[in-house]
Formats: structure tokens, C-alpha cells, sequence
């Protein structure tokens, strides 16, 4: 991640529950003011790892560093929590509970206060304040459970699967809200199972699987260090269904009328990818490049939705 200042790190962490290793020396650092994504199927150790920063669950080795020091209680207060499994109070009502949790986190009645209402606004809450948590559609509860995050101004976001249950109208108004705050110098560390969006609000990704980081970096580079490239090319006639690629380390996966779609090697260069195409008739249109997050994603866990 470059010269970028590292203000949170997780360094050589492990987690054991009886016989299952949760975390094996997992190892990560989120620079400030960035949003970086962190990736990996279902059971890999994404949640133990945040409950970890938060101090809700006790490593067996390793450390967790902010600003290069111990987190502390105190240092928490800074934090903001988005947990995947919604941690609210069903019958309190929505504003009361901003209230509580900026209260607790240690604000003034007064402050904590206006800033519910700013969140409630901002969430497009304000109509539902007086409504009980539990009344509320789950995509709603999801903007609460967000709100709640930041309503005391963190200077460092954990979020869980924030984009779960929001329709693309609300993914959209979170993707800008979270820009928002980055611009305001908050730091993000998020995961997320929807890939296309970690693509784009998030500069760096780390991958983890059954406990371990496998791939971690920027996003761009990531894509252009993995082993194939991408072409898809439509040609103005010729037959298609009869071509054959020129080497056994291509592969066709996907034909139409007048479309090919292969995977070659990443040492292929496009000009080698065009004239293979061109065999079959006058190209119209050509696409080379890098797969993306997604594709990288599984080639490095090798599964998808391990439980």
C-alpha cells in the first residue's frame, strides 16, 4: 500500500474456537483515509477478525495496533461498528437509540442529540424517529444499524456487510456517503460479498480464506498480476462456432452469432488476441483486458460460500 500512513494494524493474529482455527496469523494494514476491502467466502475470518479490532473476541497470539498503539477502551470510543448480524434494540424507538449509542459512546446529551437528527436526516429517517426499531423494513434497519456507526464522528469504520438488504437506490446512497467520509479523513475497513462494489469504493482489498490472508493489495494491481486476460470481440461475419483457438492454454468461454469470449494466458499480448480473432472476419469491436475482482476472488479462495 505505499508510503501511505498505516493507522490500523492487525499483526500475526490467531483465534481458536475448540477445534476450529478461525484466524491463522492473519496480518493487515489499513492506511488512513482509505476504504479497504475485506474479502473472503462465508467462515474465512472476516467477522472474527473485526469482533477482534473491537475487542469483542480475545486473540490467542498477534496484535492490533492503531496509530501504533494497543487499542484501548478509551481508543474504541473512536470507532465506529457496523456488525453483520444487527446489534440494535427492537423496541426502542429509532431516535432514541442514535441518542443512546452516541451517548455511549461519549458524547453530551445535547451533541448527541443534534447528531441523531443530522443522521436521521441524512439516512432519510427522520419520519420513522418515533417508530419502534422492529417496525422498520430491513433495508431501514440496515441505514439505523449504519447511522449508528457513525452518529459520534469515528475516526475509523468496521463495517460488515454494510450493503446487505439495501435495494440499489440505497447501495448507492451509502457508496457516496461512505466517499463522504473518507474525504473527511475517516478510514474504512469493509467487507463484502457483493465484489462489483468493493470495486468501486475500495482502492485496496485483502482476501483471506480459512483463516489466512491469501492476496492483498491495491485493486488495479491485483487485477493486472492475475495469470489470464479477458477478450471479447464481435466480428462483422465469418463462423464463429468454428473457430478454434490457437494454443491449448486458450479457452473459448462464450460464443454467439457474431461474438467470441476467450481466456488466455496473461503473457499474451492483445495484438497476438486480435489477429486470432480476426481469422474468423472483419472485427467490429474488441475488449482486452484484466478479469475482474470477482474472478480474482475465486481463482484465489478456490471455493465460493464455505460455510
Amino acid at each position: 500500500m505505499g508510503r501511505l500512513h498505516t493507522v490500523l494494524r492487525v499483526d500475526g493474529v490467531s483465534k481458536r474456537f475448540g477445534a476450529t482455527q478461525a484466524l491463522d496469523e492473519v496480518s493487515l494494514a489499513v492506511p488512513s483515509g482509505r476504504i479497504v476491502g475485506f474479502l473472503g467466502p462465508n467462515g474465512s475470518g472476516k467477522t472474527t477478525t473485526m469482533r477482534a479490532i473491537m475487542g469483542l473476541v480475545a486473540t490467542d497470539q498477534g496484535s492490533i495496533t492503531w496509530h501504533g498503539e494497543p487499542i484501548t477502551d478509551e481508543m474504541r470510543h473512536r470507532f465506529g461498528y457496523m456488525p453483520a448480524e444487527r446489534g440494535m434494540y427492537p423496541k426502542m424507538r429509532v431516535r432514541e437509540q442514535l441518542v443512546y449509542f452516541s451517548r455511549l459512546a461519549g458524547s453530551g446529551r445535547v451533541d448527541a442529540e443534534n447528531a441523531a437528527d443530522h443522521w436521521l436526516a441524512r439516512m432519510g429517517l427522520t419520519e420513522r424517529a418515533d417508530d419502534e426499531v422492529q417496525a422498520l423494513s430491513s433495508g431501514n434497519q440496515q441505514r439505523l444499524q449504519l447511522a449508528i456507526s457513525l452518529v459520534h464522528e469515528p475516526d475509523l469504520l468496521v463495517l460488515d456487510e454494510p450493503f446487505s438488504g439495501l435495494d440499489p437506490v440505497a447501495v448507492e446512497t451509502m457508496k457516496a456517503l461512505l466517499v463522504e467520509e473518507v474525504e473527511r479523513g475517516v478510514t474504512v475497513l469493509l467487507s463484502s460479498h457483493q465484489l462489483d462494489l468493493v470495486s468501486d469504493v475500495c482502492r485496496d482489498v485483502v482476501i483471506v480464506n480459512r483463516g489466512r490472508v491469501v492476496l492483498d493489495g491495491a485493486v488495479d494491481g491485483i487485477r493486472r498480476r492475475a495469470p489470464t486476460r479477458h477478450v471479447v470481440a464481435t466480428v462483422a461475419s465469418g463462423d464463429v462456432a468454428a473457430f478454434g483457438v490457437p494454443d491449448p492454454s486458450w479457452e473459448v468461454v462464450g460464443r454467439a452469432e457474431h461474438e467470441v469470449r476467450l481466456r488466455i494466458p496473461s503473457d499474451c499480448d492483445a495484438e497476438e488476441a486480435f489477429a486470432a480473432v480476426a481469422a474468423i472476419g472483419p472485427v467490429v469491436e474488441f475488449a482486452f483486458s484484466a478479469p475482474a475482482l470477482s474472478e480474482v476472488f475465486i481463482e484465489s479462495v478456490g471455493e465460493v460460500g464455505r460455510s
